[in-house]
């Protein structure tokens, strides 16, 4: 029986690439989410559907977006189980 080396040595990767393709990846999509935000801002700003809950005070304002979470929970579960289906 031949004895297992217990480090290879392999020929690295050049990691840039890899990483250039990422960076350009994040960014296309922080333009897109910059340019889905512009739009709807223009269309009239965010939509407050039932289950969102909005405490206005004196002095401050806090919005929980619990139905626009469970939402986009859900649609999001949807679209990553229809890609893991591949």
């Amino acid at each position: 029986m031949a004895p297992v080396p217990l480090l290879r040595f392999e020929k690295m990767q050049d990691p840039l690439p890899s990483l250039g393709k990422l960076l350009l990846v994040v960014g296309l999509g922080l333009a897109l989410l910059g340019l889905f935000l512009l739009v709807v801002d223009r269309m009239g700003g965010y939509p407050r559907i039932p289950g969102d809950i909005v405490l206005k005070r004196r002095n401050f304002t806090v919005y929980l977006p619990i139905g626009t979470s469970i939402l986009l929970s859900l649609i999001l579960s949807l679209v990553l189980w229809f890609l893991s289906r591949r």
